[in-house]
């Protein structure tokens, strides 16, 4: 499998011929730095972890130019689908659904979900995080935005994942030391790869601190460069 984040919590996965992107915030994202054109090629599904702007993101572009499926929370695709999203896999945390060559199975996440219409919120379900599994490819976690919580730990025992994208932001999600925290007492990882940070000023400017933390850990960290993929 092929990895490739493109600042803050984009992310691209390859496997067998399949392209998948996660939280595709490109337009607005001052981390973006790669071709929203090459980013999106080939792409045939997104997954949304929740509705905030900076994991909707170009969503509705990408599904629309590419005739991709997107796949998140009942209430955000029906949102989605009042906005002429024709192409939707409406689930719910804890649901599996099946898309031929991989599936998404959707856990809890500690956070928030919502956009704002006229100065008032409007829900947009639940938060989630997201595993994604293809035969012959390690399971991944992208654990959306959310605090630690110990049921970190039953969604590894039940799902066995061996990547996890894991946000450290601070402010909005865990800090560089409670992620760091979730992945030593909770999670049996092969890689970890932190997000969401060094995108905003009011969040944490680098994963310096959550690399420190996980110094001597058996998890291998990847600090990966945006835009360019990487294999796991």
């Amino acid at each position: 499998m092929q990895i490739t984040w493109y600042g803050h919590s984009a992310f691209r996965l390859d496997f067998g011929g399949d392209a998948v992107l996660i939280d595709p915030f490109f337009t607005g994202n001052p981390a973006f730095v790669s071709d929203p054109r090459e980013a999106m090629q080939g792409v045939k599904h997104v997954v949304l972890t929740h509705g905030h702007a900076d994991h909707v993101g170009d969503a509705l572009e990408i599904a629309k130019q590419n005739e991709a499926t997107v796949t998140t929370n009942y209430d955000l695709c029906m949102w989605l689908a009042g906005k002429g999203l024709q192409k939707m896999n409406p689930m719910n945390t804890g649901g599996t659904t099946d898309l031929g060559a991989f599936t998404v199975t959707m856990v809890r996440a500690d956070h928030s979900s919502g956009d704002i219409k006229d100065g008032m919120p409007i829900y947009l379900g639940n938060p989630c995080g997201v595993i994604v599994k293809a035969k012959g490819e390690p399971a991944v976690w992208h654990m959306g935005d959310t605090d630690i919580f110990s049921d970190m730990a039953l969604i590894a025992e039940i799902h066995q994942p061996k990547v996890a994208m894991v946000p450290i932001g601070d402010r909005f999600t865990m800090s560089p030391v409670t992620a760091a925290l979730a992945v030593k007492r909770f999670l049996k990882l092969d890689a970890v790869i932190p997000c969401h940070y060094g995108s905003f000023p009011i969040i944490e400017p680098n994963a310096d601190r959550f690399v420190a933390e996980l110094k001597g850990h058996a998890t291998k960290v990847i600090v990966p460069e945006k835009g360019k993929p990487f294999s796991v």
